[in-house]
């Protein structure tokens, strides 16, 4: 199993990167709350990974932290969640933010993500209770300290980004229209696609 990749950052397109690893370049679909973390291109990277093979395809998940990953891991578990959901669980929503759900039995902002209906929503905060506990002792530090703090800077933006966030949202399961009009709604002059996603995916929960 691939449980680390370190290298150059060549492409990036939320939720998707290209990472060059000693001439080689690994495809992974990474949750945005990592892809904010990320560099910028052409620098390098560390990502802790998880690798799913299916029979039509092996697809390739990257994490800027081992607690992130843990919690993918754990979402993966669970009835009727697989990787793409998973994904979209983590991307509309940091992980103390998804353990606060659970802790608060917040079915309600849990449905609001695209893909997870009432019933997965009631399976996630009852599957999810006893699971995240031992997760939470387990991690180092202070308990409810799932991510890194971000340092990450915006980079300057560019012609795309709205298309590029509209891009994001929809690979991630929201349907055309309503990423369209969440990032058309948060767009202010001089955001990044990156600044751009997060606002729209906050303006929806």
């Amino acid at each position: 199993m691939i449980g680390r990749l370190s290298g150059i950052l060549v492409e990036k397109q939320a939720p998707e990167i290209v990472l060059d690893v000693n001439g080689v370049g690994y495809e992974l679909q990474v949750p945005l709350t990592s892809f904010y973390e990320l560099p910028e291109t052409n620098q390098s990277a560390m990502l802790y990974t998880h690798f799913v093979v299916r029979e039509d395809a092996q697809l390739l998940y990257g994490f800027i932290t081992k607690q992130e990953r843990a919690l993918f891991r754990l979402l993966i578990k669970t009835n009727g969640v697989g990787p793409k959901l998973a994904l979209t669980i983590l991307s509309g929503m940091s992980a103390n933010e998804f353990v606060s759900c659970v802790e608060r039995d917040d079915i309600a902002t849990l449905v609001k993500l695209p893909g997870v209906g009432k019933k997965t929503a009631e399976r996630l905060v009852v599957e999810m209770r006893d699971k995240l506990k031992s997760l939470l002792e387990a991690s180092s530090g202070n308990e409810r300290e799932f991510v890194l703090q971000s340092n990450y800077s915006p980079a300057p933006a560019i012609e795309s980004a709205e298309e590029d966030a509209i891009s994001a949202l929809i690979s991630l399961g929201y349907k055309p229209a309503q990423a369209s009009k969440a990032v058309s709604a948060n767009m202010k002059e001089g955001m990044s696609s990156e600044s751009l996603i997060k606002a729209a995916l906050k303006s929806m929960l």
